[in-house]
């Protein structure tokens, strides 16, 4: 059984903005991303956030290694599309309609594995659900002062489970359901 994960980067006030350049991840931050979708099972977007990460279906002549490196992952990873708005979604992605609910736990049914969940709102929707297993939050040294937060509505009691530094200045914290 897939286990699914919640997983953003998020200001030191509780805000998620990934146009903001103090989100730009220093190499060892990008290179643990880069892993983390080889890795993982699949993800599933809203359409919001899954229209953000189409930027990562063509190549660019900009890109440096690293770049190339977590097109080529994202790109041969399974994708879920959670929307009622899109006709269709790109390579190796589905869109889910109807049933999110059933949909979702069908697909933790038949995988193994971790499948990211991408988007506050979705993830919030999911967490209402009671579907969302593990919360990760990359904590990084600055504060927005306002914008999307990272919780999209009530936080659901949690248990701190795991923290570790990653690169230079990012604290990751890990809980579960309590």
């Amino acid at each position: 059984m897939a286990k699914l994960v919640f997983a953003l980067n998020q200001s030191l006030d509780g805000y998620v903005d990934h146009d903001h350049p103090a989100f730009a991840p220093d190499p060892v931050l990008f290179r643990h991303f880069i892993e983390e979708v080889r890795r993982g099972a699949g993800s599933v977007y809203g359409r919001r956030m899954y229209e953000v990460m189409r930027y990562w279906d063509e190549d660019r002549p900009e890109w440096d290694v690293a770049e190339r490196d977590y097109a080529q992952a994202w790109r041969g990873q399974r994708k879920w599309v959670v929307s009622r708005s899109l006709e269709t979604v790109g390579p190796n992605a589905t869109l889910v309609r109807d049933d999110v609910a059933a949909a979702i736990r069908a697909l933790k049914a038949e995988r193994d594995g971790e499948i990211e969940v991408a988007g506050p709102e979705l993830a919030q929707n999911l967490t209402d659900l009671g579907l969302i297993d593990e919360y990760r939050l990359y904590l990084h040294p600055v504060v927005l002062g306002g914008g999307k937060p990272f919780f999209a509505g009530p936080r659901p009691p949690l248990r701190l489970v795991a923290s570790d530094r990653i690169g230079e200045s990012v604290i990751r914290l890990t809980y579960v359901p309590a």
